[in-house]
């Protein structure tokens, strides 16, 4: 299994940028698709964006499409997403995960490893 670490949550006004950084330990990332998901107060967790460590391919909620930008570094064993022009409804904890295999699920129920979350809030 590998662990997940995120860092980089805060405050921010709308239209402010912030960038959270998830390191991960742990054998053959080259396996894994990693992913950011997030939960908003009274809302179930859902999907944000996703890569392949292997190729760098990703994938993006209609949400965040063109907002976000998901992006791991061999070197470092991180996964980053860049985040701008954020919007109050952003506002929520963001979790890494991390699943075995090649494709890139937005069920939460196919990650089977979790970071502990990091507050994101975006003030109007």
């Amino acid at each position: 299994q590998v662990q997940l670490v995120e860092s980089g949550g805060g405050l921010v006004q709308a239209g402010g940028s912030l960038r959270l950084s998830c390191a991960a330990s742990g054998r053959r990332l080259s396996s894994y698709v990693m992913a950011w998901f997030r939960q908003a107060p009274g809302k179930e967790r859902e999907f944000v964006a996703g890569i392949r460590w292997s190729s760098a391919t990703t994938y993006y909620a209609d949400s965040v499409k063109g907002r976000f930008t998901i992006s791991r570094d061999n070197a470092n064993n991180t996964v980053d997403l860049q985040m701008n022009s954020l919007k109050p409804e952003d506002t929520a904890v963001y979790y890494c995960s991390a699943r075995l295999g090649r494709s890139i699920e937005t069920s939460l129920f196919e990650y089977n490893s979790w970071g502990q979350g990091t507050q994101v809030t975006v003030s109007s």
